[in-house]
């Protein structure tokens, strides 16, 4: 926390120092424009492809889904009219609502949605849960697919309308044809914005125009869910990776809305007039450390407990966001506050100690193999977790070698299985939002599915997997809930990955930007600036 004299100080600086130059050419003097200051740079432009978050921010500002989660993160049709269950619960019939285009004009079909149904089937973890009880997905005509189960399925609405990574986007068939493991060549989408390509200038701007064809639904929004009304013609994304002088920039009115603020700059932003700083997400972000269960030392589940035995919640939380109002200890690998939130298997997690950790690596056998850990500098909660973890590690005895990148460049190496010395990685960071982890079925980074369907890091545990599965199909809740407990208890043996704690991002804005929603996700729809 900064003393009074220290926040006068760099409030001061903040003023004095001229806001980042915003690149390109002005828009038309009749457009209305919000300028973003995004959390990271877009460089992956397929949210299949990656769960990573900016692009899956960007995935929203150009496709739909079927359905969406509204504030209460209940499942509302999206691009879907009608639909219906048969009586056995095994064949679901959905209806596209009327007026649906792609951006290049055509009409958005049934097919269209069932081949993009597979192909993030392919990838989500969700997606592959609900892909294994579908034994047909098809279409009937154009505005009609069927999707008939080989068994009764609980989580059909919650898989197809889920909030976040793996979002369920639909996309046209050429690009839904697109191998899943390969990123899609264009951005080609039906929702209420279209992406500028020619003026995308990756590492410094991403331009989005108002989609003058999209036919919003006529419900008031509602966190994903409800009329998507695009109130702005253009959405500008800045990005600037320094966090000093994306303040400075927000500050001067160079830009109206700052994504992902550092907590420790809150304080100065909130004395700055014109600015408003604000928690939109109740749940919060859990921290994750993940480890490459594929590559030593980590294909030892013994060392991986041994890490998981130096992670030091609070620790890690003074060190990334410093100020308690912000962060809380929680060692439930489902959200804090959410239904499924447990203590099971998280006592080995409530003493964190250095000593016991150190003893437990030296029993495990690690014999110096030298650990990668990939720092993403541009993000600066995720660059403080790397560094807390790598004195950590060094602590009780490993080799570690910290190497620095931008989040982009991270989230494509995290795809790569090779050795270390040809590119790969031991450990990377990264964090979840609340909505994300809600149940073990939509918390992917809980998958045991192994190369083949697991998540980056690639842990491979049949028993898992199987426990994940009879929560899927479970619907008695009593019964879903000691299954999720269950699943916690043999996520945190195994180790799945790490909790570092639960942390509240605020977001950042000029008090002339209205319409903002409530949600896990931010979204740009329903936004308008006054100028």
């Amino acid at each position: 926390m900064f003393g009074l004299s220290r926040r006068a100080w760099l409030f001061a600086a903040a003023v004095a120092i001229p806001a980042a130059v915003l690149a390109g050419p002005p828009p038309a003097a009749a457009e209305s424009v919000l300028r973003v200051i995004p959390h990271a740079d877009l460089k992956n432009i397929d949210p299949i492809w990656t769960t990573a978050y900016i692009s899956r921010n960007h995935g929203y500002m150009v496709f739909d889904t079927l359905f969406a989660m509204d504030e209460n993160l209940k499942p509302q049709p999206q691009m879907v009219d009608t639909w219906s269950v048969s009586d056995d619960q095994l064949t679901w019939t959905f209806t596209l609502r009327d007026g649906l285009k792609w951006h290049d004009g055509t009409p958005v079909t049934a097919e269209d949605c069932v081949l993009s149904l597979k192909r993030w089937g392919r990838r989500d973890g969700m997606g592959q849960a609900l892909m294994d009880v579908v034994a047909d997905l098809s279409a009937v005509d154009d505005k009609t697919f069927v999707m008939k189960l080989k068994e009764p399925y609980g989580l059909v609405l919650d898989s197809i309308g889920k909030i976040s990574s793996n979002v369920p986007f639909m996309m046209p068939k050429r690009l839904a044809l697109t191998d899943p493991f390969e990123q899609i060549p264009e951005t080609i989408g039906s929702g209420p914005f279209k992406f500028a390509k020619d003026e995308w200038v990756p590492g410094s701007k991403v331009v989005y125009v108002k989609n003058t064809d999209y036919v919003p639904r006529n419900e008031p929004p509602s966190g994903a869910a409800g009329g998507k009304i695009a109130k702005v013609d253009r959405v500008e994304w800045i990005y600037i990776p320094d966090p000093q002088t994306a303040m400075n920039a927000l500050i001067n009115g160079e830009v109206d809305y700052y994504e992902n603020p550092p907590p420790d700059l809150a304080p100065i932003l909130e004395q700055a007039p014109g600015v408003i700083v604000e928690v939109n997400d109740p749940l919060g972000n859990q921290g994750m450390l993940r480890m490459n269960h594929l590559l030593p030392p980590f294909n030892n589940q013994k060392i991986r407990r041994a890490v998981l035995k130096t992670i030091d919640q609070e620790v890690y939380m003074q060190a990334a966001i410093g100020n308690p109002k912000f962060y809380r200890v929680c060692y439930s690998y489902y959200a804090c506050g959410s239904p499924l939130e447990s203590d099971a298997g998280t006592e080995f997690l409530r003493n964190p100690s250095l000593e016991e950790a150190k003893k437990m690596l030296s029993e495990a056998g690690y014999d110096g193999t030298k650990v990668v850990i990939m720092q993403p500098t541009d993000i600066a909660i995720l660059s403080a977790f790397s560094l807390v973890t790598a004195q950590r590690l060094r602590d009780i005895g490993m080799n570690v070698e910290v190497q620095a990148m931008d989040w982009s460049t991270l989230t494509s190496r995290r795809a790569k299985k090779d050795p270390v010395d040809k590119g790969g990685w031991n450990i990377f960071h990264t964090w979840w939002i609340g909505g994300d982890i809600t149940n073990p079925v939509v918390a992917t980074g809980m998958s045991g599915g192994g190369v083949d369907r697991a998540w980056f890091g690639w842990p491979d545990d049949p028993k898992l997997e199987e426990m994940r599965r009879a929560f899927a199909r479970e619907t008695d809740p009593a019964k879903q809930k000691a299954l999720a407990d269950a699943i916690q208890a043999r996520a945190i043996e195994i180790v799945t990955h790490g909790n570092v704690g639960t942390f509240f991002v605020p977001v950042a804005y000029r008090d002339n930007v209205k319409g903002l929603i409530k949600s896990p996700v931010q979204f740009f729809w329903n936004i308008s600036v006054e100028r």
